[in-house]
């Protein structure tokens, strides 16, 4: 039996890529699969009974397609925070998000415990104009309660016409009573790459990796060389603070671009023969320079990809706090026309020297933390994955919290100062520079 074409997602919200076919061999059930199969049905029949009371007898009549999507949302947000159902329109709503452009507010979202939770907000969109922040959690949509709808439902709220208005409710820590932010929607094009020339120092923001981020990144890192001389150039610095993921294949190519080889990171599934190592092909576009990461606990998914990746080779010294710890894969399952999709949780994703990530993030090489405002301190910190209810647990301890803050102004931005200090020599630290190292494939 073949599977539908499958679509792998890394995000800590929406996103796809990597288009992939599994072969299903038949399966024989011996005694004790028959026994098991036979108490499933059982509880299919259950099911059954329950629809068709609740169809029969409930106060109102009810709509049984949407009965039917309730049952499903029920049963995929049961098995972990990012396995779920996607309506036709929230399944199309996803495919133009991958590709960099959409309608909305820019805020990349999650559910926790029935409300939405801000993960970031995406730079220069409305959200971040407006001062919507990573962590407020959003509890009505223009006087709706957020509480009761899935999380696809509460997204197609937010988006909706250019020009026209919504207004959120949010609940943020330090503040006694909720937030009302207005917003006006807007087209939301991602910039997914940011570059600049720090005089000797090229200095590179990732934001979110969507299907332009690695051509966005060459270009970036084609601009910055023929701004800055080769002799003068002293090192790279790669900013993936808050990025909240994306693409499977645009992490991988990413961490490609600074590597000349070696693992760049493995999926593990239920089953062994679904194991599956992606690795690097020569051709390193920073041309051995240094190179520094950046992340916080809002860097997540492909952000720790790319981060444990350079990390494990030695390629690059990671600086910051430790991520979000999102190390679980999701497959889109397209479910035929008009069906929309599934999002299901399909594998863990390990690092080239085989570290799980899963509710514990990737731990600096060197911590800074920033000095956060007085009136900021009580919604610094990302509680990150292992927070978040039914989450796959970790191998080993789990970690919860690290601080999330980035400084508005890179003057007063201690980890970024810090990158520049260690580049230029004028700070010193064990863990600059690595020791060369490749792993094996």
């Amino acid at each position: 039996m073949i599977r539908k074409t499958s679509l792998v997602l890394l995000g800590a919200a929406t996103g796809a890529a990597l288009t992939i076919m599994v072969t299903q061999p038949r399966i024989i059930l011996g005694a004790s699969a028959k026994a098991a199969a036979a108490d499933t049905y059982r509880q299919l029949n259950l099911f059954g009974d329950v629809f068709e009371r609740v169809r029969a007898d409930y106060v109102e009549r009810p709509d049984d397609a949407k009965l039917v999507e309730f049952a499903i949302n029920g049963m995929l947000t049961g098995l972990d925070p990012h396995s779920s159902y996607m309506d036709p329109k929230s399944f199309r709503d996803m495919q133009v998000q991958t590709r960099g452009e959409f309608g909305g507010l820019g805020i990349e979202v999650t559910m926790e415990d029935g409300l939405v939770k801000v993960v970031a907000p995406i730079d220069d969109t409305p959200a971040a104009k407006a001062g919507v922040m990573a962590n407020d959690v959003i509890t009505h949509l223009d006087d709706e309660q957020v509480q009761g709808l899935t999380l696809n439902q509460a997204v197609e709220k937010m988006r909706g016409p250019v020009n026209t208005k919504i207004k959120l409710r949010i609940m943020r820590k330090g503040q006694d009573k909720p937030v009302e932010v207005s917003i006006t929607r807007d087209i939301i094009r991602v910039r997914a790459v940011r570059s600049r020339v720090e005089d000797d120092l090229a200095y590179i923001r990732v934001t979110q990796f969507n299907e332009q981020t690695t051509e966005n990144l060459k270009r970036a890192i084609t601009d910055l060389a023929n701004q800055i001389p080769a002799e003068k150039l002293k090192g790279f610095v790669l900013d993936l603070r808050n990025n909240p993921g994306g693409l499977l294949d645009q992490a991988i190519s990413v961490s490609d671009a600074f590597l000349e080889r070696g693992e760049i990171v493995s999926t593990r599934g239920r089953n062994a023969e679904e194991t599956q190592r992606f690795n690097a092909r020569s051709g390193d576009l920073a041309k051995g320079k240094p190179i520094i990461v950046l992340i916080n606990g809002g860097s997540a998914s492909a952000s720790e990809i790319v981060a444990g990746a350079l990390q494990d080779h030695k390629r690059a010294t990671v600086i910051g706090t430790r991520s979000f710890g999102k190390g679980s894969v999701q497959t889109i399952i397209p479910l035929g026309s008009g069906n929309g999709a599934l999002r299901l949780t399909t594998a863990r994703y390990y690092t080239p020297s085989g570290r799980s990530i899963q509710a514990k993030g990737i731990s600096p090489d060197i911590e800074v933390l920033q000095e956060v405002p007085d009136e900021l301190k009580t919604r610094a910190d990302s509680k990150g994955e292992a927070s978040l209810r039914g989450h796959l647990k970790a191998d080993g301890d789990e970690q919860t919290g690290s601080q999330s803050y980035i400084p508005p102004e890179p003057k007063n931005d201690k980890a970024l100062n810090y990158a520049f200090d260690l580049l230029r020599g004028a700070k010193s630290h064990s863990s600059f520079p690595p020791t060369a190292k490749t792993i094996p494939n």
